[in-house]
């Protein structure tokens, strides 16, 4: 009869997220994530505005008075950040595919790149928005 190996094998235990010192290539790949499911959500909300302005000015105006209102305004501020964000995080993607942007001090300083040109991005857009609008 086979004998059984009775003592516990001490195997490494994987570490608690806790324990990591965070970088910014994990919160990148955290937000671009993240992002990506907010630009899904916020295709929703796209498609009740297109819905309400072919349905006439009646459900038009609803959506309005909505995306309008303060809270409306900061889910488009948070969906134009989103869009920024993935974009050029996406882009970022492209160029590690090809090979580019591994070593530590290059993937670091783009993910910062990343952040800054996204937050600039955004401000741009609704600045210039806000502009066209009549509104600065």
């Amino acid at each position: 009869m086979a004998q059984t190996d009775t003592k516990v094998r001490s195997r490494p235990i994987s570490p608690h997220l806790g324990i990591y010192r965070w970088t910014i290539t994990m919160a990148t790949s955290i937000i671009h994530r993240l992002t990506g499911i907010a630009l899904a959500l916020g295709t929703l909300l796209l498609t009740w505005w297109l819905l309400a302005a072919a349905s006439g000015p009646d459900q038009y105006a609803v959506v309005e008075s909505f995306l309008y209102g303060w809270f409306g305004r900061l889910i488009l501020f948070g969906f134009t950040w989103a869009l920024s964000f993935h974009l050029l995080n996406g882009i970022r993607h492209l160029a590690w595919d090809t090979g580019w942007g591994f070593d530590l001090k290059t993937a670091s300083a783009t993910g910062w790149l990343v952040v800054v040109l996204s937050i600039a991005l955004t401000l741009l857009a609704w600045v210039l928005g806000y502009h066209m609008l009549g509104e600065l």
